[in-house]
């Protein structure tokens, strides 16, 4: 099955303080290069800005992926960051769906197999 996850997250004080440059060189060295190894693990990424149109998060990220441990791995794999465990960035809720899961369940109850 094909996962879908929204992960919001938050630009604390700390980041908006940075300069720009400094906040590319961040992202450039520790995010980047860390989405990319997992996309070629199974996990997607396309990022948001959401802070003009609500007040509980910043930004979320919006992954894809058909391997829960790949997506676990990458969200461990964030919070060892600078970004993430220097207080940069904060991470707030998820949000999980199974793209098209009625349409597979309604295959397993046709093959028997969904009860």
């Amino acid at each position: 099955m094909k996962y879908g996850i929204v992960l919001t997250y938050t630009a604390t004080p700390r980041w908006l303080a940075l300069t720009r440059e400094q906040r590319n060189a961040m992202r450039e060295t520790h995010l980047e290069p860390l989405f990319a190894a997992y996309a070629e693990r199974g996990v997607t990424a396309r990022f948001f800005d959401a802070e003009a149109f609500n007040g509980r998060f910043s930004d979320f990220v919006v992954l894809e992926t058909e391997d829960l441990g790949a997506y676990y791995f990458l969200v461990e794999a964030l919070r060892d960051t600078p970004v993430f465990s220097e207080g940069h960035l904060v991470l707030g809720e998820v949000f999980l769906g199974v793209e098209d899961g009625f349409h597979r369940y309604e295959q397993a109850l046709a093959a028997g197999a969904g009860r």
